[in-house]
C-alpha cells in the first residue's frame, strides 16, 4: 500500500513533542504499538509521534508524506530515492537506474535537504548525474516535509526535506537480527543485507552489511541500454548507551557505488545504442563510470532536563567523487569533499499550552580536486544558524505556531591557473539569511481539520553556480558561473484539509510560492569548447503553484482504493512564452491503487493457532494482493528557448504486487514480496529523465533513451529473534 498522506506540523516538529519519552524510556512506560501512527520517527531524537484512526492530530500546519517501514519493504525499487518518489508531489530527476535526485513540488537540486542519520547529506548534490549516497536497506522510514524549511534546517531547505530515518533501536534484553535478499527480472539486479541488533542493560548496537549489483536494464524500443548497470556496496555500525539521564549513540557508515554512464550515442546506420565489446548482461563496469566512496561518522546525544531536553549532534562526512573516461585505472575528474556539521538545540516540555525550543547549527565544509579535469574550483565554506520556535494551544480548537531564524555563510573560492591562463579567480562571498515561519489549524470538527502556514524560504547559490568553469560531462555541456548571484528569497503559503470516516478519508494541500532571484542554467551563443554547448547561470524572479490531493475509500476493512494527484505549474515572471516556464518541472501526476486485504489475524489469533491443532502451525499472516496505476499526464508547460526541453507525452504504467508473513508456529520466519512494474511493457520517458535528450534512433527516429519495461521484483525477508 502506498503511504498515507498525511498532515503532519512544520514547526511543531522541534516544539510540540518535547515532552515525549526518549527512546529507552519508551519502552519502560510499555508504549503499544497499535496506539501510535509513527512508533519512531525522529531528526536527532525529536520524536515525531502521532494517534491513529479516528482520533484526529490536532498539530499540522504544513503537509508531510510518511513511509512506514513495511511499506518501504513492499515497494521495488533500485535506490531510495526510487523508493519514495510515487509519494505525492514527490518525483526524481533520474540518470539510469542507479542515480536519482528528489524534486518536491518542482525545485530539486541543492533546494532539498536529505537528513541521514540525523545530519545533512552532502555529496556535491548540485550535479546533475549525483545521486544521494544512502543504502536504502538502512533506511527504516522516511519522512517528506514539503514547503520552506528553512527555519529548521537553513540555506538549502527552500523546496522541503527528505529525513531518512534508521531503525529504533530495541527494547533493553532484546536482541534481534535479519536476512533479506532481492531479485529483479529486467535488469537482473540482485541484493542482499544482513542485519544484527540489540540492547543488553542500555547499551545498545546495530551492524548492517549490503550487496548491491545490477546489469543493464532493458526496454522493448531500446533493448538493452548500455552504461546502465551499477554495483554497491554499503556497511552500518551503531554503538550506544541509554541511561535515565538521556542516550548517546555512535553511528559510522560507509557507501561504495560504481554507476557506469549512460551515453545514449547511437550507430549512425542502425540507430543502436553503442557499447563496447562486452554482454550487455554483465554485472562488470564499462567506460564511462563513476566511482563514489561516502563515509559518516555521527555523535548523537541527548540529555533530559527537569524542564525539557537538550539534543547535541556532531556529523563528520567524507564524498570522494571520480569519473573514468578513457581508462579503467586513471580518472579525469577528483571531487573530495569533507564536511563538519553540528547542532545542539533545548526542547522545552508543555508548560501552560506554550512548548518552546531554542537551537544553534550549521556546518564547515572543505572541497579539492584531485583529478586531471576542473569544474567548479577549490573552496571553503562556513554557515551558522540560530532559531527559535514555539507553540501554543488555545482550548480545544486551534493550535498556532510559529518561529525565527538568522543564517550567515561564507564561501570563498580558490585561485587556480591552467597552462599560464586563469582558470578560477580567488573570490569570497557572504550571504545573510532572515526567514521565518507561522501556522495555524483549527478543528473544525471532529472530522474536519484546516490548515494555514506561511513560511519565507532562503537558499545561498552554491560554489557551482557561482564559478563553473568547464566540461561538465555529466550534462554534456559547457558550464559558466556567476558570481555576482544573490541569494535566493521564497515566500510560500500553503492551506490544507483533512477529513476523515469511518468509510472514506481525504486530503488537499494547495500552495502558492514566489521566489525572488530564482538561480537557473540558460543556453549562450558562444563556443567556448569544441564539441559542447555553453551554458551559464543567471538569475529571475518566479513563482509556482499547485496542489496535492488524496482519497482513500474503504467500504470494508479488507478493501481500499487510494488515489493521489499533484499538480504544479512553475513560471518565471516578465518571461516571452519560449522562456516562461522553469525547466524540468515535473508533469502532473495521478496515482491509483485497488488493495485486497485477504488475511490480517491478531497476536491473540496467531497465539491461538499456535497452541491449536497442527494443521494450524502453518499461517499466513498480513496477505495482501493490490493492483495499481501510475498515470503521468502530458507535459507541455516546457523551457522551450534553445531547446533546453521538449514537450513529455503521456503515458500510464500497470502495477500489481503481493505479499504475506509467514508464520510456522505462531513465530513469524520470513516475509515475501512479489512486485511486478510496467506490467505492459509500455515504452516512456519520464520528463525528468536526462536520458530523454540522448541521441535520436536513426531505425525509428525517436530521440532519447527510454525508462525500464516490464520488471518483476521477489523480495524475501527473514528476521532471525534471539
Amino acid at each position: 500500500m502506498k503511504a498515507k498522506y498525511i498532515i503532519l506540523p512544520l514547526l511543531c516538529v522541534c516544539t510540540a513533542l518535547a515532552a515525549q519519552p526518549n527512546d529507552s524510556n519508551r519502552h519502560q512506560h510499555g508504549e503499544d504499538s497499535t496506539d501510535v501512527f509513527f512508533r519512531h520517527l525522529s531528526l536527532n531524537e525529536l520524536t515525531v509521534t502521532g494517534v491513529t484512526g479516528s482520533t484526529k492530530m490536532k498539530h499540522a500546519t504544513a503537509p508531510v508524506s510518511v513511509i512506514s517501514p513495511q511499506e518501504l519493504r513492499a515497494t521495488a525499487s533500485t535506490n531510495i530515492i526510487d523508493a519514495i518518489a510515487r509519494q505525492p508531489g514527490v518525483s526524481q530527476l533520474t540518470t539510469g537506474s542507479s542515480i536519482s535526485k528528489p524534486i518536491i513540488r518542482g525545485l530539486g537540486y541543492n533546494r532539498v535537504v536529505v537528513m541521514s542519520e540525523g545530519v545533512r547529506q552532502e555529496g556535491q548534490q548540485w550535479g546533475d548525474e549525483h545521486g544521494v549516497e544512502v543504502d536504502g536497506s538502512s533506511v527504516g522510514s522516511v519522512e517528506i516535509l514539503k514547503g520552506p524549511a528553512s527555519l529548521m534546517y537553513g540555506s538549502d531547505a527552500m523546496a522541503g526535506v527528505v529525513i531518512l530515518h534508521a531503525q529504533p533501536t530495541l527494547a533493553e534484553g532484546t536482541m534481534r537480527g535479519s536476512v533479506a535478499t532481492e531479485y529483479q527480472t529486467n535488469n537482473g539486479l540482485f541484493a542482499y543485507t544482513l542485519s544484527m541488533a540489540g540492547n543488553q542493560k542500555g547499551v545498545v548496537w546495530d551492524a548492517r552489511f549490503s550487496d548491491k549489483m545490477a546489469h543493464a536494464y532493458k526496454n522493448k524500443y531500446d533493448g538493452y541500454v548500455p552504461g546502465s548497470q551499477f554495483r554497491e556496496r554499503a556497511g552500518r555500525l551503531m554503538l550506544g548507551l541509554n541511561r535515565q539521564w538521556g542516550h548517546t549513540r555512535l553511528t559510522w557508515t560507509a557507501f561504495h557505488q560504481t554507476p557506469s554512464i549512460v551515453e545514449g550515442e547511437r550507430d549512425g546506420v542502425t540507430g543502436q545504442l553503442e557499447h563496447e565489446q562486452t554482454s550487455l548482461t554483465s554485472y562488470g563496469k564499462s567506460l564511462p563510470f563513476q566511482l563514489v566512496k561516502h563515509y559518516k561518522l555521527v555523535w548523537d546525544n541527548s540529555i533530559n532536563l527537569s524542564s525539557g531536553y537538550l539534543k547535541a549532534i556532531v556529523g563528520y562526512q567524507q564524498n570522494r567523487r571520480q569519473e573514468f573516461e578513457e581508462s579503467t585505472t586513471d580518472y579525469e575528474l577528483f571531487f573530495k569533499l569533507h564536511t563538519l556539521t553540528y547542532d545542539l538545540r533545548y526542547l522545552s516540555h508543555d508548560h501552560d499550552g506554550w512548548k518552546m525550543s531554542v537551537g544553534l547549527g550549521g556546518m564547515y565544509q572543505r572541497s579539492g580536486n584531485e583529478g586531471e579535469e576542473y569544474l567548479i574550483p577549490d573552496y571553503r565554506l562556513f554557515d551558522v544558524g540560530l532559531y527559535a520556535t514555539a507553540t501554543k494551544q488555545l482550548g480545544e480548537r486551534w493550535t498556532l505556531n510559529a518561529g525565527l531564524r538568522y543564517d550567515h555563510r561564507r564561501l570563498h573560492g580558490d585561485e587556480l591557473q591552467e597552462d599560464g591562463n586563469m582558470r578560477f579567480a580567488d573570490f569570497s562571498r557572504h550571504f545573510n539569511g532572515l526567514t521565518g515561519s507561522v501556522g495555524a489549524v483549527m478543528n473544525v470538527t471532529d472530522q474536519l481539520n484546516l490548515r494555514l502556514n506561511v513560511a519565507r524560504g532562503y537558499r545561498t547559490p552554491n560554489m557551482s553556480e557561482l564559478a563553473s568553469n568547464g566540461v561538465h560531462e555529466g550534462s554534456v555541456r559547457y558550464e559558466i558561473g556567476n558570481q555576482q548571484l544573490k541569494a535566493e528569497y521564497s515566500m510560500q503559503i500553503d492551506l490544507g484539509l483533512d477529513f476523515a470516516s469511518r468509510y472514506v478519508s481525504a486530503q488537499l494541500a494547495l500552495f502558492a510560492n514566489r521566489i525572488d532571484n530564482y538561480i537557473f542554467c540558460h543556453r549562450r551563443a558562444e563556443v567556448v569548447e569544441p564539441g559542447y554547448l555553453t551554458y551559464a547561470y543567471t538569475q529571475g524572479d518566479a513563482r509556482l503553484l499547485g496542489f496535492e490531493a488524496g482519497v482513500d475509500l474503504h467500504p470494508i476493512h479488507s478493501l481500499h482504493f487510494e488515489n493521489t494527484f499533484s499538480y504544479v505549474d512553475a513560471q518565471l515572471m516578465h518571461q516571452p512564452a519560449s522562456t516562461r516556464y522553469l525547466p524540468f518541472t515535473p508533469a502532473p501526476c495521478w496515482t491509483s491503487e485497488l488493495k485486497w486485504e485477504l488475511a490480517h489475524h491478531s497476536h491473540s489469533t496467531l497465539a491461538h493457532h499456535h497452541h491449536g491443532t497442527r494443521r494450524s502451525a502453518f499461517l499466513l499472516n498480513n496477505l495482501y494482493a493490490a493492483v495499481g496505476t501510475d498515470c503521468y499526464l502530458r507535459q507541455t508547460h516546457i523551457y522551450r528557448a534553445d531547446d533546453t526541453e521538449t514537450a513529455t507525452p503521456a503515458y500510464l504504467l500497470l502495477n500489481l504486487s503481493a505479499g504475506t508473513d509467514v508464520h510456522v508456529g505462531g513465530k513469524k520466519v520470513a516475509e515475501l514480496y512479489v512486485v511486478a512494474n510496467n506490467l505492459l511493457n509500455r515504452a516512456y520517458q519520464h520528463h525528468l529523465s536526462r536520458l530523454k535528450y540522448a541521441d535520436v534512433n536513426v531505425a525509428t527516429g525517436r530521440q532519447g533513451v527510454f525508462g525500464m519495461g516490464r520488471n518483476i521484483t521477489f523480495k524475501l525477508v527473514v528476521p532471525i529473534q534471539f
